[in-house]
């Protein structure tokens, strides 16, 4: 499955169209992730990866955000709806990239 990154992060909701929400990778893991994976990146930064929160596993992608140069991982509302997870929660996230 690749090597797995666990960390804490807080929920937060995007204020645009699609209101859609994310964990970001702190700058540090951001950055290891990177230097180690960048020449896997497709269009937009974006990283194939494997993400468990609480008992839910689901196959995504971690993209890389040029403003806060970190990745960020979307959380899908069947995910959020199958952990009750809601913005402004923190939680423990494991990625394997």
């Amino acid at each position: 499955m690749g090597i797995a990154f666990t960390f804490n992060a807080r929920i937060w909701q995007y204020d645009g169209p699609g209101g859609w929400h994310f964990v970001t990778l702190s700058p540090d893991l951001s950055l290891e992730i990177r230097e180690v994976f960048r020449s896997e990146e497709e269009g937009w930064g974006r990283l194939k990866a494997t993400a468990q929160i609480g008992n839910s596993m689901w196959k995504t992608a971690i993209w890389f955000d040029t403003k806060q140069n970190a990745y960020l991982l979307p959380l899908k509302a069947d995910i959020r709806k199958k952990e009750n997870l809601r913005a402004d929660q923190e939680i423990k996230v494991t990625v394997w990239v």
